[in-house]
Order: C-alpha cells, then sequence, then structure tokens
C-alpha cells in the first residue's frame, strides 16, 4: 500500500489521482491533501478520504473548514494553511509518493522538500522544472529520489525511454496539438480574441493552460522540462504537431528505431504509470483501454516558429538556463493574464515575454529563495513592460 500526499487535491490531476485511488483502493491511500481556495471540495475529499493532515490557502479558510469538521463530527484530521501548511503535506513522515499538482510556482517549496526528505514525486506542475529544474534535479540527485512525470508528452518519453539507455537516444519527440490556431493565416493573429484563444480542440483545461496551448508556449515549458528530466540539450528535444492527440510522444534511437507511446488521452493513465512504476497494473476496471480505430489518421507537421513565436522564445530560455527559465514563466503567467483581461492583444504575450528576457540577467540561483525572489523581480518587469507598451482596454 502506497501512502500518498496530493498537492493540488481539488485541480483536475488531484481529483484524477483520487479516482485512481477508488479504482485501486488495496494499492494507494491518500493520506495527506493539499487544497487551494476550494475549502467546499477539500471538505468533501476529507469527508470520503479522512487524511492525517489537509492543507488550504489561507488561515480564514482554514478555520472555516475546521468549523465544517466540526458540525459533521470530522476528528483526527489535522488542519493547516498557507506555504508551510503545503509543505508540512508534503514531508509528512508517513507518506511514500507525492504527486506535485499545484499550479504556478505556489507548489515549489513544497516539492524541494519533498525531494530533500526522499519522497517519490509524481510531477505534474510544470513550474518547478521550469523554474528550479536546476535545483530540483541537483537535489534529486543527491538524495535519490525518482522524478516521475505525469505530465502526458513527458510521461510518454519516460515510458519509451525503458527501450533502450540514455546513451542511445538520439532525440525525442513531444507531440502537440498545435491549438485553435495552427491553420488561422498569420494576417489574423492581431484580432484573435480570449474567447476564440480558449476554444482549444482537444482538451479541457484551465484557463491559463489553454492560452498557453494557443501560443505554443506550453510545449516550450515541456521542451525545458524534457531537458531537466532527461538531461538532454535543447536541440535534442524536437516539438512535432500532432493534431489527433493520440501519440503522446516519441524517442528516436541512434540505430533509426522509434518509439512512440499511445494511449487514450486521460490523465489516469500516465497517474498511475507514475505511482505503479516500475510495475504495470492491470487498469481494465479504470477503463484506460485505447480503440486501434482511433490511428486511422495521424498527421504529423514541424511548427512555425513565426506562427509560434512563444516557442522560439522557451528554446531561447532552455539553452541559456537559470534566470531565464524564471522569467519566461512569470512573463508569460502576467501577460497571459493581461490578455485575457484585454489590456493586450494575443500577439502582445510573445512581445511582453521577449522584452523581459533582455532585461533579465543569466544567473544561475542558488536556493529556492532566490529563485522565488527572480520570479517576482520578473514579473514586476512584465507588468511594467505591459503597462509602457499597451494602453488601454482593446476589447
Amino acid at each position: 500500500m502506497k501512502k500518498l500526499a496530493i498537492l493540488g487535491s481539488t485541480g483536475s490531476i488531484g481529483t484524477s489521482t483520487l479516482s485512481i485511488c477508488e479504482s485501486f483502493p488495496d494499492r494507494y491511500q491518500p493520506i495527506a491533501l493539499a487544497a487551494g481556495l476550494n475549502v467546499d471540495v477539500a471538505f468533501a475529499q476529507c469527508l470520503r478520504w479522512r487524511p492525517q493532515v489537509i492543507s488550504i490557502a489561507t488561515e480564514e479558510l482554514a478555520s472555516q473548514l475546521q468549523s465544517q469538521f466540526k458540525a459533521a463530527g470530522i476528528t483526527g484530521v489535522e488542519v493547516v494553511h498557507g506555504a508551510a501548511g503545503t509543505v508540512r503535506v508534503a514531508t509528512l513522515p508517513e507518506v511514500d509518493f507525492v504527486v506535485s499538482a499545484i499550479v504556478g510556482v505556489a507548489g515549489l517549496e513544497a516539492t524541494y522538500a519533498a525531494v530533500k526528505t526522499g519522497k517519490t514525486i509524481g510531477l505534474a506542475n510544470k513550474e518547478c522544472l521550469v523554474a528550479a529544474g536546476e535545483l530540483i534535479i541537483a537535489a534529486a540527485r543527491e538524495h535519490n529520489v525518482a522524478l516521475l512525470p505525469i505530465d502526458s508528452e513527458h510521461n510518454a518519453v519516460h515510458q519509451c525511454m525503458r527501450g533502450g539507455t540514455p546513451a542511445e537516444v538520439h532525440q525525442i519527440w513531444l507531440t502537440a496539438s498545435g491549438g485553435p490556431f495552427r491553420n488561422t493565416p498569420l494576417a489574423d493573429f492581431e484580432e484573435i480574441t480570449p474567447a476564440q484563444a480558449l476554444k482549444h480542440p482537444t482538451w479541457v483545461m484551465g484557463q491559463r493552460i489553454t492560452i498557453d496551448s494557443a501560443t505554443m508556449m506550453n510545449k516550450g515549458f515541456e521542451v525545458i522540462e524534457a531537458c531537466r528530466l532527461f538531461s538532454l540539450p535543447p536541440e535534442q528535444v524536437r516539438v512535432t504537431i500532432h493534431p489527433q492527440s493520440t501519440v503522446h510522444s516519441l524517442v528516436e534511437f541512434i540505430d533509426g528505431s522509434i518509439l512512440a507511446q499511445i494511449s487514450v488521452t486521460d490523465m489516469r493513465l500516465p497517474i498511475l504509470y507514475a505511482l505503479a512504476y516500475p510495475e504495470r497494473v492491470d487498469a481494465t476496471t479504470a477503463s484506460l483501454h485505447f480503440d486501434l480505430a482511433a490511428l486511422s489518421q495521424l498527421d504529423f507537421s514541424v511548427p512555425d516558429l513565426a506562427r509560434f513565436p512563444c516557442l522560439r522564445l522557451a528554446y531561447e530560455a532552455a539553452a541559456t538556463g537559470g534566470e531565464a527559465c524564471i522569467a519566461l514563466n512569470a512573463a508569460d503567467e502576467i501577460a497571459v493574464a493581461a490578455f485575457l483581461e484585454g489590456r493586450i492583444p494575443f500577439l502582445g504575450i510573445p512581445r511582453t515575454i521577449e522584452l523581459v528576457l533582455q532585461q533579465t540577467s543569466a544567473r544561475h540561483p542558488s536556493s529556492i529563495q532566490e529563485v522565488l525572489e527572480a520570479d517576482l523581480a520578473a514579473r514586476a518587469c512584465a507588468r511594467d513592460v505591459i503597462a509602457h507598451h499597451f494602453s488601454g482596454v482593446l476589447r
């Protein structure tokens, strides 16, 4: 029985992880949860799972949750809050496996703390490796900790890598749907609205990640993650547009062989793979088996970097490393929010990021505190760029 801590238990990855626990109750038990602001969902999860510890975003919400526990007669669940509470959840001594799925840098300290205490990590938080990957990878090596990717693309690469040694890998291919604008004329990009950008052709996701998919910044972040997870330079991490989203990624070996990972587009599968690794478990009861009829058409194409400048910027940041990657993520988050609020145009997103990167140093932070300080500085820079280069409400 693996005892789990789930960072981001009320989000999509967290709820999918709990679904796996429902399907395999003899294998996985969630004993520590870190929720965000959704106190009602957090309460329902505690009612079902009775964890030892739950962390909620604020002290006020923690008090509210404790009142709900008292009214329902729930005892024995420790309620903590804030960043320190999330660290408490991630480092609980009884925990065997930590699912890191908090969006943004909010989960960074807890994930790093979990690595340093020797926990196996199921990593679904892009920002951890983008902003602090150099530190996290070094700590994982020092403490002999397995970092098992849950993102479908990196999970697919991890599976394909089992077909050879790292020295036998020629390059890896991360697949991308291409988002809603892969065939949109470039002349129309200036007029793209938030409503149009939020209509993803394949996945239902949160707003920021949906916009990141439309700009292909999401794939750029994945390039940086892949470089760090698999110890590869950026030139050995390629991106291919694959609209069907049935091949999740590919690994090309030095002898010319290519292994592809194909499965249903259901996040429970990569979660189960990470939780069970190095085993594979029978997922018949979870309905995760693939219908081969879906392979009737497979299209692949090279992304146009003129159409997707965010992908180019990500490759440049990956080559530089350090604060460039931190600034890439921070500036993107600020720019995407500004776009959704109608304060900058769609192409204002890469323009903002590029201007921030031009003002970013080449330093490599030596601590998580320095990473967080660089993150705050990049966000301030992005706000300044937006204030000076864009004005008024666009639509």
